[in-house]
């Protein structure tokens, strides 16, 4: 008998695929899980090419989000200048940036200890 995947893993999977529909770079999935206190078990990490691009895969991902699994986050912040905007999750943690901003905080050598896991796009 298949192993049922977990909300977790529901919801990652088709947060990817919110990414994916309108081609974010570089995705990053950080696990959290064996970190102490922190304030969720993943984050997941991209980027786009301007504000627009930004705003558009919050988009996506909150509609497919919606769709499949009726879900909706908790919170949300940054919309307004598109440069990295925080998708709560609760659980999930997404961070959708623009390259320069990504750069310049580095979450992902802030949170060094998290597991990562280097999504592979086809485009």
């Amino acid at each position: 008998m298949a192993k049922k995947e977990s909300n977790a893993d529901q919801l990652i999977t088709t947060i990817i695929s919110g990414i994916e529909d309108v081609k974010g770079k570089d995705i990053n999935i950080l696990d959290l899980r064996d970190i102490e206190n922190t304030v969720c078990d993943y984050f997941i990490i991209c980027e786009g090419t301007s504000n627009t691009q930004v705003n558009a895969i919050v988009n996506s991902i909150q509609k497919k989000v919606s769709k499949e699994l009726k879900d909706k986050p908790w919170h949300i912040e940054g919309e307004d200048n598109a440069e990295w905007v925080l998708m709560d999750y609760v659980n999930v943690v997404v961070h959708v940036f623009q390259k320069h901003i990504r750069v310049y905080y580095d979450i992902e050598s802030l949170w060094g200890d998290a597991k990562t896991t280097i999504v592979e796009t086809n485009y």
